[in-house]
């Protein structure tokens, strides 16, 4: 599968800009798959406004295929966006998370392709011992199979360090859709959108933010990277995100006014500079930031238990759990920032996503 066998109206929409949760994994009591929640997410996602889902990525837990539910639970998710997306009308691009080593991970790639997806987000976080080169060669690969995105994973949640080095050589490969930034760093997010622009693909290649703790401002920023050939403008056009997951609704209402401003080229009003931390915040709870992020996964099963579209926080893995003082957290900043959930959106339309 190649970029343009992509429908022209969701390559039109990627390359806008969109919101694209990384939706989490709904379990049992039993830690199976919830069948009846899993599709409520994506009901709840579709009905948000979202012009793509992932799944199979981080927030969804990796730890899916040592438990054999990889295959089970794409092709749920994939069924359920294309009956739900019909029912409302619309279009929604899917993205698969694809993992490991070369090997499963052309196996992932190949069975996502033939489940309907339309790309896979690369995760390199099991090829640490590997070279540049060796990385580039399996991403190239992978990209021989579908179309791929990119993705620069912070450190302290498994990913490893990808030098401007590997960004150039990675922009080069055939098949690439886009590139989720999300090192949790300046610095290395500036290496990528440069790179992008040193080798001229700053209009093929659409970067996403996945920078949970600078949504905002890397959503609002004109980069001008000065190359050999002249000045580039390259702006991070949506995200792909765990955190927008939880409050999705006002995700894409966020989006949405950041387009209108950067569009208009307006001045960027104070108060969205004060959404922007108290966002932030937000995924300082939401994420467990000051343990490391170890709480991230169960941070965001609380937000959604909360609101009913999860039954527990469990994960797969029994030890990873909410953090001590994380609930907490997670209710200060409900009640500090009540203006950044979508409870009242949820609660009126719950009952039909659980049907």
């Amino acid at each position: 599968m190649k970029i343009t066998d992509i429908d022209s109206h969701l390559l039109q929409l990627f390359r806008k800009g969109t919101v694209i949760p990384a939706t989490p994994l709904a379990l049992t009591k039993l830690r199976t798959v919830d069948e009846k929640y899993q599709k409520a997410l994506v009901r709840y996602h579709i009905d948000c406004g979202v012009g793509g889902i992932a799944i199979g990525v981080h927030s969804t837990q990796f730890e899916i295929r040592e438990h054999g539910l990889f295959e089970g639970l794409l092709s749920l998710v994939s069924e359920e966006i294309d009956k739900w997306s019909e029912f409302r009308g619309k279009k929604i691009l899917k993205i698969a998370g694809v993992c490991g080593k070369t090997e499963q991970a052309l196996k992932e790639a190949t069975f996502a392709s033939s489940t309907g997806y339309h790309a896979a987000l690369v995760s390199l976080s099991a090829l640490k011992e590997n070279s540049l080169d060796e990385l580039i060669l399996h991403c190239r690969q992978v990209a021989e199979i579908m179309p791929i995105i990119g993705f620069y994973m912070q450190t302290s949640v498994g990913g490893i360090n990808l030098p401007y080095e590997f960004w150039k050589e990675f922009a080069a490969i055939p098949n690439v859709l886009g590139i989720k930034i999300a090192p949790f760093d300046r610095y290395k997010t500036f290496d990528v959108v440069r790179a992008i622009c040193d080798v001229e693909k700053e209009k093929e290649i659409t970067l996403y933010t996945g920078n949970d703790d600078n949504i905002v401002a890397d959503l609002l920023s004109e980069y001008k990277i000065e190359t050999s050939t002249g000045t580039k403008n390259i702006r991070i056009k949506g995200g792909l995100l765990g955190h927008w997951c939880v409050w999705t609704k006002k995700a894409v209402e966020l989006l949405d006014e950041i387009h209108s401003i950067t569009e208009s080229g307006k001045d960027i009003p104070q108060s969205l500079l004060t959404r922007a931390i108290q966002i932030t915040d937000s995924n300082a709870a939401f994420f467990d930031s000051k343990n490391k992020f170890a709480g991230c996964i169960p941070g965001l099963h609380e937000v959604l238990f909360r609101q009913g579209l999860m039954t527990n926080t469990l994960c797969l893995n029994p030890e990873e759990v909410l953090s001590d003082g994380q609930k907490e957290e997670i209710s200060r900043v409900y009640n500090a920032y009540p203006h950044l959930n979508d409870d009242d959106f949820v609660r009126s339309n719950l009952s039909m996503w659980l049907k």
